[in-house]
């Protein structure tokens, strides 16, 4: 049996305990357990998957027995599968978060009962972006799962949460429609959305005509992903949201953004007619969003400005159009992916032990409670690039392939790149100082937890204790994250033979369209870059 046929399961799956946890809507135990088991499973059956597709293979699946490129089609590969693995591992781990909180504050805040079939819609989402064969079902995931994702940052209905998610919703709907006019553009000018039938057809047009769709595209994902100038709704967006949210929202959300310009890039326009523009918007988005994160006091809103800086190493490696480079970028996207979502659910123990998220409000955490301290020590080096960490590997192949390439421009965003590096470091470095560090009474404005002194009411201090469903979780992730470190080498070989396929097309293109495909057209369509 080949297991690539399994693949719809991964959206199946998570879609089937949304409709069974909204049944259970009034047994939050039961919810809990369904929602739990049932991503567990959807992991499970993605791991097979990674490993069926490990030494390159390449398969699609034809939804409804339709015959590309007039059909749905589900491809997996090991870009894709890494994807699926990394994301759901994430997911589960924020779910089991999200399901401790929600445990220890009776349901007050997150998660609510609606919380747990929502949440499954945004994984259905993400896992049907990832396996997309042609750019209608691709823009469908991301409805689907930008749709989830209105609930999930409105949760609690507060006014701060209201706020950021009318800017949300507004950028993500001027995302969706522009993509979906280009998705227009693209059928009109081709008369096909299937992509590897686009991969074929596209270099057929004039080269005003594709250089038009090619920068629709990448707009369109370009917000998604949050590169700069586009990235200025993700700050102010993100931070308000609970943990659980914020967290999965940083880790997945715009890294689908950035898969899409992957197989954008790649698969649709490959050559390299735009990497100049590319290059560019990746400098200004490391070094830009980084300055943001040094000029802030709250750690979720530092830790957003990061988030949109580190896309710019994502958005490097992928400009630079060799192997070198785009395996740099897939390893360092699934890197980012967990470091970052490790980091947020710290922060959100950070918020709950110290009563909150502010630096000038926060002191002497290392000393109240040494585990958490560890917790944010160990990802917050990682995502600074401190050898021998993930994060440092992700970077050193992004330098020695920009070092490669040779040019003025990849050598400035090598230097770029470094900078971003320390600059980062000194960004956590602060926060380390100052909430972890520090005597508690050398605070701005410490909370009464910190100094051990009675509440403002005259009892006495309420100490917070930390759920170990929520510790556990955070701790899985975090040991995640240092395993990406200890198997940098299996991983490396995987993004390797994944860029290396990708850049080529030819097996794509051949297990979609069959004996359909004609091959030696894609010498002519810049195949094999």
């Amino acid at each position: 049996m080949n297991l690539a046929n399994l693949a719809p399961l991964a959206v199946v799956l998570p879609i089937l305990g949304a409709a069974l946890t909204f049944v259970l809507i009034r047994h939050s135990r039961a919810q809990r357990a369904v929602s739990i088991a049932l991503l567990s499973l959807t992991l499970l059956l993605e791991c097979l998957l990674l490993a069926s597709v490990w030494n390159g293979g390449t398969a699609a699946v034809n939804i409804g027995g339709w015959v590309p490129p007039w059909g749905i089609v589900m491809v997996v590969d090991q870009f894709s599968s890494l994807m699926l693995v990394v994301s759901s591992a994430v997911s589960l781990a924020v779910l089991v978060y999200a399901t401790g909180q929600g445990m220890a504050d009776g349901d007050q805040d997150a998660p609510v009962s609606i919380f747990h079939p929502t949440y499954l819609i945004l994984v259905a989402g993400v896992s049907n972006a990832f396996l997309s064969g042609d750019l209608f079902n691709l823009y469908v995931g991301f409805e689907i799962l930008l749709t989830a994702s209105y609930v999930l940052m409105t949760l609690g209905g507060t006014g701060p949460r209201i706020r950021a998610g009318v800017t949300y919703v507004v950028v993500s709907v001027v995302s969706s429609v522009l993509f979906l006019i280009a998705i227009a553009m693209v059928y009109g000018a081709t008369g096909t959305i299937n992509m590897a039938d686009l991969a074929i057809k596209l270099a057929e047009l004039d080269q005003g005509t594709k250089t038009l769709l090619h920068v629709m595209l990448l707009v369109a994902f370009g917000i998604k992903a949050a590169v700069f100038p586009l990235s200025f709704w993700l700050p102010d967006s993100y931070p308000t949201a609970p943990a659980p949210v914020t967290a999965v929202f940083a880790g997945l959300l715009t890294k689908v953004g950035v898969y899409a310009m992957v197989r954008t890039e790649t698969l649709l326009f490959p050559g390299d007619s735009l990497n100049t523009p590319l290059m560019v918007v990746a400098l200004l988005t490391m070094v830009v969003g980084i300055l943001g994160a040094l000029a802030q006091s709250d750690i979720k809103r530092l830790l957003s400005f990061t988030l949109v800086s580190h896309i710019g190493y994502m958005v490097f490696g992928l400009a630079m159009s060799s192997v070198a480079g785009l395996a740099a970028a897939v390893f360092y996207v699934a890197h980012h992916i967990t470091i970052q979502t490790s980091l947020f659910l710290v922060t959100g123990l950070i918020e709950r032990r110290g009563g909150s998220s502010s630096v000038d409000r926060l002191a002497g955490l290392a000393k109240l409670s040494p585990l958490l301290a560890l917790l944010f020590f160990v990802p917050a080096m990682n995502l600074a690039g401190i050898p021998p960490f993930s994060g440092f590997l992700g970077k050193l192949g992004l330098m020695q392939a920009g070092i490669g390439l040779g040019t003025p421009l990849a050598y400035t965003l090598v230097v770029g790149g470094v900078l971003t590096s320390l600059l980062t470091l000194l960004a956590v470095a602060r926060v380390w100082n100052r909430a972890f560090w520090r005597k508690a009474e050398d605070a701005e404005h410490p909370d009464p937890v910190l100094l051990a002194v009675p509440a403002p009411d005259g009892g006495p201090t309420a100490v917070r204790l930390l759920p170990r469903t929520m510790v556990g979780s955070t701790l899985g992730l975090v040991v995640l994250g240092v395993a990406l470190t200890v198997f940098a080498g299996p991983l490396f070989h995987v993004a390797d033979q994944s860029a290396a396929a990708m850049l080529d097309r030819s097996a794509y293109i051949q297990a979609v369209l069959g004996d359909r495909a004609p091959v030696p057209a894609l010498a002519l369509s810049g195949a094999g870059k």
